[in-house]
C-alpha cells in the first residue's frame, strides 16, 4: 500500500503561509479548537496551521478527520507509529547525554523538563503525520479505503504543557547559527517547533544537535526515515474513512482556495519532512531517557 506513495520532498519547494492560532478569528478560531482537543496536542503544528491558508480546503479535511481521529483505531496508529520512529531512532545508537548535561551544571528537575518538554514532541508529532499523510495520498487520487466505524473515546483536554518557544528573533548569534546548520542539514525551509522548544534550553540544544547532525549525514538515516514514513502510509490508509471522503472531493476544495498542485505540493512538503522530525525526536529522547 505504501509503494504507492513515495516519500517525495517538492521541487521546487513552495513557499508555506502559516495562520498562526493568534490571527485565527470567527469559524478557524473554532476549528484550531476543536483540532487541538481532538488530537489531543496543546499547539497548533505549523502542518496544520499551513493547510489552513487555504481554508475550504482545510475545512473538508479536518470534517473528514474529526470524526475519526476521537476513536481508538486513531489512537492505536498514533501509538505504532511512534513506536516505529522511536525503534529506528534507537538503531541509530543515540549516545546518553544526561551525565554531560550534569557536569555542565543540568540538575535532575532542569532534566526532566527537558523530557516533558520532549513528551509533548514525541506523542503530539503522530496525530500530525498521519493527518499529512492521508491529506498527500487523496490529493494525489489514492483512495483512502479503511473500513469500520470509530466509536468516540471520552473527550478529555489535553494536559501536556504548552512549551516557551526560542524563536529566531529570541536566540543569541549561536542558537541562530544552530538553526542555520539545522536547515541546511536536514534540507529543511524552516526550524520546526520541536526544535524552538528544545532550544529552551540552548546549551542542552547544541550538545543534543552535535550528537544528531552526524547522524543525519550517514547512510543509515535517510532508509530509517523511509521506513518511518512507509509505515505512516500504511497506518494513515487503514484508518476508518467513516464520513467517505474522496480524493475528488478533497481535490474540489483545494480548488476553491488555489490551484490544487500548489495546495498538493505545500502537503507534499509537510509529509516529506514530518516523518524525519518523528525520528530526531525520538533519537533526542532515547539520548535522555535512562
Amino acid at each position: 500500500m505504501s509503494e504507492g506513495l513515495p516519500r517525495r520532498k517538492p521541487d521546487p519547494v513552495p513557499t508555506i503561509h502559516p495562520v498562526a492560532e493568534y490571527a485565527a478569528s470567527g469559524r478557524l478560531a473554532e476549528v484550531y479548537d476543536r483540532t487541538k482537543r481532538a488530537l489531543g496536542v496543546p499547539w497548533m503544528g505549523v502542518v496544520a496551521m499551513a493547510f489552513a491558508h487555504y481554508p475550504t480546503f482545510y475545512d473538508r479535511l479536518w470534517s473528514a478527520l474529526e470524526p475519526m481521529v476521537a476513536g481508538p483505531a486513531f489512537a492505536a496508529a498514533c501509538a505504532d507509529l511512534r513506536r516505529t520512529a522511536e525503534e529506528e531512532a534507537g538503531k541509530l545508537g543515540p549516545p546518553p547525554i544526561r551525565d554531560r548535561l550534569i557536569a555542565m551544571g543540568y540538575g535532575e528537575g532542569e532534566l526532566e523538563d527537558i523530557v516533558a518538554c520532549n513528551e509533548v514532541f514525541s506523542a503530539g508529532n503522530m496525530p500530525y503525520v498521519l493527518m499529512a499523510t492521508l491529506a498527500r495520498a487523496m490529493l494525489e487520487g489514492i483512495e483512502w479505503t479503511g473500513q469500520g466505524a470509530s466509536t468516540p473515546l471520552p473527550a478529555s483536554v489535553p494536559e501536556m504543557p504548552r512549551p516557551p518557544l526560542m524563536e529566531v528573533h529570541h536566540a543569541d548569534p549561536e542558537t541562530r547559527a544552530l538553526y542555520a546548520d539545522l536547515r541546511k542539514t536536514l534540507g529543511l525551509p524552516f526550524v520546526n517547533t520541536d526544535y524552538r522548544a528544545f532550544a529552551r534550553w540552548p546549551s542542552y540544544f547544541a550538545t543534543a544537535w552535535g550528537d544528531l547532525k552526524p547522524v543525519a549525514l550517514d547512510a543509515c538515516y535517510q532508509p530509517a526515515v523511509t521506513r518511518v514514513h512507509h509505515r505512516a502510509v500504511s497506518l494513515a490508509l487503514s484508518l476508518p474513512n467513516v464520513t467517505g471522503m474522496t480524493p475528488q472531493a478533497l481535490i474540489d476544495a483545494a480548488a476553491k482556495d488555489a490551484d490544487p498542485d500548489q495546495v498538493r505540493d505545500v502537503v507534499r512538503l509537510f509529509q516529506w519532512l514530518l516523518p524525519g522530525l518523528a525520528l530526531n525526536v525520538g533519537f533526542l529522547r532515547a539520548q535522555l531517557v535512562r
